[in-house]
């Protein structure tokens, strides 16, 4: 048996859970709503304030989509109600990002600013030499945070470039002339 499968997911106050035919799950929050089609192998019950997925064999497909399912469907629960957030951080002599309305303007060093557009459903906000990717579908969320940071990734000797807050570079030494 999947441990993580087997987990229930409490649904908090204030969210409402709609399973549809063919594991249509939509999930509505303060925040938004989230709607995901998930694989109909599986079974969604929603009983007593919570939702459980069940698998019907112990095949080698139904037990990997067995946990994602559930954490498919917790991660739809916790961003309606709390939303994610990842942080972006920019180091290096020049380098910084604008906002102006729905664009992130970055000068990274290259001749040209790289100008992006917010994806919908995505807020992007500029504070210091930080960019903060928000909103309530966390795989949306962790993409675009991808994109970005993949605009100029952190080089290994300076450190220079768009890293994510809690990531660490590893530092390499640079060369060494003749004696």
């Amino acid at each position: 048996m999947s441990r993580i499968g087997k987990m229930p997911i409490a649904i908090p106050s204030g969210v409402s859970v709609e399973i549809a035919e063919n594991n249509k799950v939509t999930v509505k929050g303060p925040k938004g709503t989230l709607e995901r089609v998930l694989p109909a192998v599986l079974t969604i019950k929603q009983e007593d304030g919570q939702i459980k997925v069940e698998r019907p064999n112990d095949a080698k497909e139904t037990r990997a989509l067995h946990g994602l399912t559930r954490t498919l469907i917790n991660n739809m629960v916790v961003g309606v109600t709390e939303g994610y957030k990842k942080v972006l951080e920019i180091n290096g002599v020049g380098f910084k990002a604008q906002k102006q309305g729905k664009k992130l303007t970055l000068s990274l060093g290259f001749s040209h600013p790289v100008i992006m557009d917010d994806p919908e459903g995505i807020e992007t906000k500029v504070v210091d030499n930080k960019i903060e990717v928000e909103g309530i579908d966390k795989e949306k969320v962790g993409q675009y945070a991808a994109v970005i940071r993949d605009k100029k990734r952190p080089e290994p000797y300076k450190g220079k470039g768009i890293k994510y807050i809690d990531e660490t570079i590893r530092r390499k030494v640079g060369k060494t002339g003749k004696k």
